[in-house]
């Protein structure tokens, strides 16, 4: 996983607030700096589902957010409850997993999927499709 930021890819996210929810905090620390490298602000992290509620609650009455990116297994829970409300705000996320081909997406199958471990420029390339395609900028 490339550490700097291609130049193909800096602030394509500028002005984009990106949710990140993840509990390994290497993986975490990596997806945070490529999409700030990448000129988005990041929201979180969150390292629970108890958090990344909190932070989309916060975030929906401060500025928004324009799209985020979801572990599924969050220390053993499933991340369900955040996909469902951010599904509900219309905020569009992307889930980021390494289990293989038949995990529980939540009933939200019409959602990206990054396999980890993941190139980090296809990750920011996924966010800056889904956060341009936003109504929530």
């Amino acid at each position: 996983m490339p550490m700097d930021a291609s130049p193909n890819h800096v602030a394509r996210l500028t002005g984009k607030r990106v949710l990140v929810v993840e509990d390994e905090a290497l993986v975490s620390m990596l997806i945070e700096d490529e999409l700030r490298d990448a000129g988005a602000e990041v929201v979180g992290p969150a390292i629970s589902v108890d958090d990344a509620l909190r932070l989309v609650e916060t975030a929906a009455t401060a500025g928004g957010i324009s799209a985020a990116v979801l572990d599924i297994n969050l220390d053993g829970q499933h991340v369900a409850p955040v996909a469902d409300q951010l599904a509900a705000l219309n905020v569009p996320f992307l889930f980021a997993t390494g289990y293989g081909a038949n995990y529980d997406v939540g009933g939200h199958g019409a959602v990206p999927v990054v396999q980890k471990p993941f190139d980090l420029e296809q990750l920011v390339a996924t966010v800056e499709a889904l956060a341009c395609a936003s109504t929530r900028r």
